[in-house]
């Protein structure tokens, strides 16, 4: 059975930072993609950042590069998501997501993704 454990989000000023991190349970750690998506309130849920978790490759969605970078500790199985320069309009619910990798490699589209956590909420004021 997989599992996914979000923690770490919250309230903060523009121009802060935040760190996300997802936990993993029940998949083959080094052959599964991962991934970040958000939902804004009124809007629909978009990808931030897709990960492969054997190294290979990471996607940044452009709103967020140059702010958000990535880390795992394959130890923990775990993802972090390191958000910095936060706008407001990074603000929305926050979601990790995992697949087992395929051939083609990892997919942005959120509805290739089996498992997904419970959210975590980050709220950015002006």
């Amino acid at each position: 059975q997989v599992q996914l454990v979000e923690s770490g989000g919250g309230s903060v000023q523009a121009g802060g930072s935040l760190r996300l991190s997802c936990a993993a349970s029940g998949i083959t750690w080094r052959r599964a993609c991962m991934g970040w998506f958000r939902q804004a309130p009124g809007k629909e849920r978009e990808g931030v950042i897709v990960i492969d978790t054997a190294g290979g490759s990471t996607y940044f969605a452009d709103s967020v590069k140059g702010r958000f970078t990535s880390t795992q500790d394959n130890a923990k199985n775990t993802v972090y998501l390191q958000m910095n320069s936060l706008k407001p309009e990074d603000t929305g619910m926050y979601y990790c997501a995992v697949r087992p990798r395929p051939w083609g490699g990892c997919s942005r589209d959120q509805s290739d993704y089996n498992y997904w956590g419970q959210g975590t909420q980050v709220t950015v004021s002006s």
